[in-house]
């Protein structure tokens, strides 16, 4: 099942994309959720972010490769960072670069999305409190990264946070392929096998520190090979069983 969060006729509806379809789903995936009647041709609808958590995590530096690139030690356990949701941005919506930063850069990532609240959760168990996975760009202002001691501001932009185009209930997580396309030229290209942390222990690590709720979404990192973006460039982040994330950027 692919979740999606869309406007049509002026609502905010949920559904599940069948093919070039969304068949409209009544109720919450994080409740009693059932099939209705209207079915959207996705051209004809505005897909949106596919949830509006409570709080979006991310775990930094979880490749080793792009430890590397960054110059940074290699994590002896997950950094936990953090965006706010007014960084969200859904399919389609443009990335804005701000006049704070010279240097905003791309990062596809696999993002988790909690079904249930929870907190301590085992790494075994990780799989039970989890909705699906959806693509994410943690897209970041490298020369704030670099300036500042701590990352919040770098991250924290309003777009920062593409997500969508929908959540999927079913994908391999072990061997999941993430990219990312700028231009249509790929630019990152790697597998969840590469993970320093797999994502079950990431689930596990974060519930250790804060509870879980429902729609809170965790990603995971990002593989090598991030770069800039600038005004009219289109990026993507595409991950085989979810779909693609794809993003105008502009400038103020």
């Amino acid at each position: 099942m692919r979740i999606a969060r869309f406007r049509a006729a002026g609502q905010t509806r949920w559904g599940v994309l069948e093919m070039s379809h969304l068949v409209e789903y009544l109720g919450s995936p994080f409740g009693a959720f059932r099939r209705g009647r209207r079915r959207y041709a996705v051209s004809q609808v505005v897909l949106l972010p596919p949830v509006v958590p409570s709080k979006i995590i991310l775990v930094g530096l979880n490749y080793r490769d792009h430890a590397v690139e960054l110059g940074l030690a290699i994590p002896d356990e997950p950094i936990i960072l953090f965006k706010p949701p007014s960084a969200l941005a859904g399919p389609g919506d443009p990335i804005v670069c701000p006049p704070q930063s010279r240097r905003v850069d791309h990062e596809a990532e696999l993002a988790v999305v909690i079904k249930r609240r929870c907190r301590n959760v085992p790494a075994a168990r990780a799989h039970e409190y989890v909705l699906g996975y959806t693509c994410l760009n943690d897209v970041t202002a490298r020369d704030l990264q670099t300036k500042d001691v701590q990352w919040a501001r770098a991250k924290a932009f309003d777009t920062f946070c593409p997500l969508g185009p929908c959540i999927a209930t079913d994908l391999d997580t072990g061997v999941a392929t993430i990219e990312a396309w700028v231009n249509d030229t790929l630019r990152q290209s790697a597998s969840t096998r590469d993970m320093i942390f797999p994502l079950e222990e990431v689930v596990a690590r974060v519930s250790e520190v804060m509870t879980l709720l429902p729609g809170d979404v965790i990603s995971t990192g990002t593989p090598p090979g991030v770069g800039p973006l600038y005004p009219g460039d289109h990026v993507e982040v595409r991950i085989p069983g979810i779909g693609s994330l794809r993003n105008p950027v502009v400038g103020l």
